[in-house]
């Protein structure tokens, strides 16, 4: 099953994650060490693709976003849910991250930014709230959120 590979490198990843506070400097980790150019991002973005393509990943569709939720928090992930959408020039719906959230940003279509960021990670502290937002084209981005805590609320 393609989606046990895609949770083997999840766990790896995430094992990596463990206990670390969600910040500026996760952040600028992850891009280092799993950057864009690295072999571990070019294996989460084709398996993503790969699960899209299957119908496995995004299969859900709500307000023009294809999403989906692949894992509920589990040990073997370190405690995090795995959530994937399919974003395309589009403002999603406002939330909180009560535990922050970690964003892996995968372009597919033009100059793709995801909350004005371009390609990679970036990661959301606990206890701040965004309006998730793609623009210049088309992206997949991959969520981790510690324990599956969100919470959508109004913008602000």
């Amino acid at each position: 099953m393609p989606s046990r590979q895609f949770r083997q490198q999840i766990a790896e990843l995430t094992a990596q994650l463990a206990g670390r506070e969600l910040n500026a400097d996760l952040q600028a980790w992850l891009n280092q060490e799993h950057g864009v150019d690295s072999p571990s991002y070019q294996q989460l973005k084709q398996s993503c693709e790969q699960g899209v393509a299957e119908g496995w990943l995004c299969n859900r569709e709500g307000g023009g976003i294809r999403y989906g939720r692949i894992f509920k928090p589990a040990d073997d992930l370190a405690g995090f849910s795995v959530d994937v959408v399919d974003m395309q020039d589009i403002v999603g719906p406002h939330h909180r991250h009560p535990n922050g959230e970690i964003d892996l940003i995968m372009p597919l279509e033009g100059e793709a930014l995801f909350d004005q960021q371009a390609a990679g990670w970036l990661v959301y502290p606990a206890g701040s709230a965004h309006s998730p937002t793609v623009t210049q084209g088309r992206a997949l981005v991959l969520y981790l959120l510690p324990q599956g805590s969100i919470e959508f609320t109004r913008s602000a």
